[in-house]
């Protein structure tokens, strides 16, 4: 199972607008674009995650936690890749999309 370590860095908050906030990674490595589930390690304790890689970014949303970890280093654990990354007409049509992936995710296990 492939792993990343990395700092959190601010992003432009855009998933946090939408609902769902990330954590962001700037990528040092190549990781093919798309929704992965995974796992995170954030200060000792394992969270379910949901993962996008798009170019030099890692966005990982993770499940069931809300604290701020800017400036905190996270390993994030990749699991199976669920879908391509895919362009969308609306904010809405994201926002929907991003909760189906979530509520998917939740019901795996790895």
């Amino acid at each position: 199972m492939k792993k990343i370590s990395g700092r959190v860095i601010r992003g432009k908050r855009k998933g946090r607008e939408l609902g769902f906030p990330t954590a962001n990674l700037e990528l040092k490595e190549n990781i093919a674009s798309g929704v992965y589930a995974g796992k995170t390690n954030v200060m000792g304790k394992k969270y379910e995650a949901a993962i996008f890689a798009f170019n030099n970014l890692l966005e990982v949303h993770i499940l069931n936690f809300d604290q701020d970890i800017y400036g905190k280093e996270i390993e994030v654990e990749f699991g199976e890749k669920m879908r391509e990354a895919m362009k969308f007409g609306s904010d809405a049509d994201l926002k929907k999309q991003i909760a189906k992936d979530i509520e998917i995710i939740s019901n795996l296990k790895f």
